[in-house]
């Protein structure tokens, strides 16, 4: 949904189509950019978007090798306008070249349903599958390549690798499901402590054991982590290999906070896993609609997990990192601002992305908000939640900047003494002050200063 702020934005900036060939032709392709970031497609008759996306097009080619992150944004823009096979290629490329897998992903997804002819589309995406070790659906998608094209010979060749490792990998599995019935035969069982509904697991340490609880959901837990799904009609070994993912990425979580903050959650954490219809129908539609997760009573719920792409591993990460400092603040999370609470996740979450700030293209809204005196105050967010704000995308943005600056100031070692330091006791302001000589006001203008690039 359109936040009101954006759509400010949106209206007021919509120069016409002949602009972008004026501006291409002059290989003013920042300036192209900057002119057409804010403009909504929409507002366009549909003639006249090919002859925006045209320009776009060309400029996310012209910089792919050398700035390939303005690319990515040149790209993204021209397929916001027309989705050709040419757009989401170069979009796709770019997307790789930064590190934004799930965007190239998402990119080559569209390309193969909508240009199924073009075997380009369905090569990368293969690659990209065969390095997540998803032999199965590197197999069906590579031999999606269509044999007359150019690409055919390349995706013949890593057929045999996908058929190769699909078979290693079901082997493995049928090991694997042959030694769970006989652990499943043998010793006593129990219901596992800290996890919802109950569940007849193995008592676990840093093991996973699998289960399934009362209320029917799938549990697999350790000491650290109590994962739980609906089985959703998988079959043993596309559960062990569901599973297996969603391990990896949450021992990714726990590692990544604790390299990046420090400290990490040693009590076992409740994380449960819905494709989007069920988290509409246990959350509701509101939330279903807004939210990629949440992290409330001692539990992750994470939105249309079906799948793990890189940005719900991002999202988890971020979730984590509330969970965390529920653990690491005296008096739970809750004595944390909600400004610092989500700016801090949300920092994490741009480290783990590879980012040291907010994505480009939230970058240049915040940069207009900022000139236009509307980024919203800290004060304003120390009980409100920034998604609640009128331009949720900016909220979070100036929440994250602010912590940034914190650790601009003393590290990360110093804010994690800083937010174990924090009670009920003294108000967060003042410590803030007494921390780091910082009022709210203070890291509203810093956060100002840094976006003007002063």
């Amino acid at each position: 949904m359109t936040t009101p702020f954006i759509a400010i934005l949106l209206l007021a900036a919509a120069p016409p189509p002949q602009k972008a060939k004026e501006l291409a032709a002059q290989k003013q392709w920042e300036e192209l950019y900057l002119a057409f970031a804010a403009a909504d497609p929409s507002g366009y008759p549909e003639a006249q978007r090919p002859l925006v996306a045209g320009p776009l097009l060309k400029g996310c080619e012209a910089l792919l090798a050398e700035d390939a992150v303005m690319a990515y944004s040149l790209g993204e823009r021209a397929v916001a306008f027309q989705e050709t096979a040419g757009a989401l290629r170069c979009l796709a490329k770019s997307a790789l070249k930064t590190d934004q897998r799930a965007s190239a992903e998402e990119a080559l997804k569209k390309g193969l349903e909508h240009f199924p002819k073009d075997g380009a589309f369905g090569l990368e995406l293969g690659r990209l599958q065969l390095q997540d070790q998803d032999s199965a659906a590197a197999l069906a998608t590579l031999e999606r390549v269509p044999a007359k094209s150019k690409e055919s010979r390349e995706a013949r060749q890593l057929i045999q690798q996908a058929r190769a490792k699909a078979s290693v990998e079901g082997a493995a599995r049928r090991e694997a499901e042959r030694l769970e019935q006989r652990m499943n035969g043998e010793g006593d069982t129990r219901t596992a402590k800290g996890s919802e509904g109950g569940a007849d697991i193995r008592p676990a340490s840093l093991s996973y054991e699998s289960g399934v609880g009362k209320d029917g959901m799938r549990v697999r837990a350790n000491r650290r982590f109590s994962i739980r799904y609906f089985n959703s009609e998988r079959d043993f070994g596309q559960r062990a290999e569901y599973e297996g993912k969603v391990v990896s990425a949450l021992d990714e979580a726990y590692d990544f906070t604790q390299r990046t903050l420090g400290q990490a959650r040693e009590r076992q954490l409740d994380v449960v896993l819905y494709t989007r219809d069920e988290f509409r129908t246990h959350l509701g539609p509101t939330y279903a609609a807004r939210v990629a997760g949440l992290y409330h009573d001692n539990a992750i719920r994470m939105n249309d997990a079906a799948e793990l792409t890189q940005q719900t591993k991002a999202t988890l990460v971020h979730e984590y990192v509330h969970a965390a400092l529920d653990e690491i603040c005296t008096g739970g999370g809750d004595v944390l601002p909600r400004w610092f609470n989500e700016g801090l996740a949300e920092y994490i979450e741009w480290r783990y992305l590879g980012l040291d700030g907010p994505p480009r293209n939230l970058k240049d809204v915040m940069r207009g908000a900022a000139k236009q005196g509307r980024l919203p105050k800290l004060m304003e967010m120390d009980t409100r939640a920034p998604i609640s704000m009128a331009s949720p995308e900016v909220a979070y943005g100036t929440s994250a900047m602010a912590v940034r600056e914190l650790v601009r100031l003393g590290g990360a070692e110093k804010l994690l003494s800083f937010v174990q330091s924090v009670s009920r006791a003294t108000p967060f302001e003042k410590a803030l002050q007494t921390a780091y000589e910082k009022d709210f006001a203070g890291l509203d203008e810093a956060v100002r200063t840094a976006l003007s690039g002063r």
